[in-house]
């Protein structure tokens, strides 16, 4: 898809930017995400002539891979883990142990390792396909399945 003037490009990722911003916003120190999200659509404004038709897969692969690459990134188990424990849902009426729920869901989380952390977050958080997520860590579709799995049985250990 070659996206050759300022305006082509705009209007082909202002519908993506949202998405990006999420995604960041989940992995990312809250200072750093402005510059993230700006150095993902820089690299895709330099790459613009080889994007792929549906840029969202390589925008999110570009926002990771400059989270990879920034000295200003924080501790980001940290921070995931903060949003797992925002996006467990509200305590009903049950009290303690919808709570106790939420501390072991948070403290499983911490304990895994950082792939395992992204390969779930893609596929709860973003709602990736398997291929899209896939593109989105350089893996083969059945690569990323695989990993899926191992993931979600491991949290499931941790959680029992």
């Amino acid at each position: 898809m070659a996206l050759l003037t300022e305006t082509e490009f705009t209007e082909a990722y202002r519908p993506n930017y949202e998405d990006v911003l999420r995604f960041v916003r989940r992995r990312a120190h809250p200072l750093n995400v402005d510059d993230i999200v700006g150095e993902t659509f820089l690299a895709a404004w330099r790459r613009r002539t080889e994007l792929p038709p549906d840029p969202r897969p390589w925008l999110f692969r570009a926002a990771r891979n400059v989270m990879l690459n920034s000295a200003r990134g924080t501790n980001r188990q940290t921070a995931v883990a903060g949003k797992v424990a925002q996006s467990a849902e509200p305590l009903t009426s049950g009290g303690l142990s919808d709570l106790e729920r939420r501390v072991d869901l948070v403290d499983a989380w911490r304990s895994m390792a950082a792939a395992d952390q992204e390969v779930l977050a893609l596929h709860v958080w973003e709602d990736l396909s398997a291929k899209d997520a896939a593109t989105v860590l350089g893996l083969s579709r059945a690569a990323y399945a695989m990993r899926l799995t191992r993931a979600k049985r491991h949290l499931a250990r941790l959680l029992e």
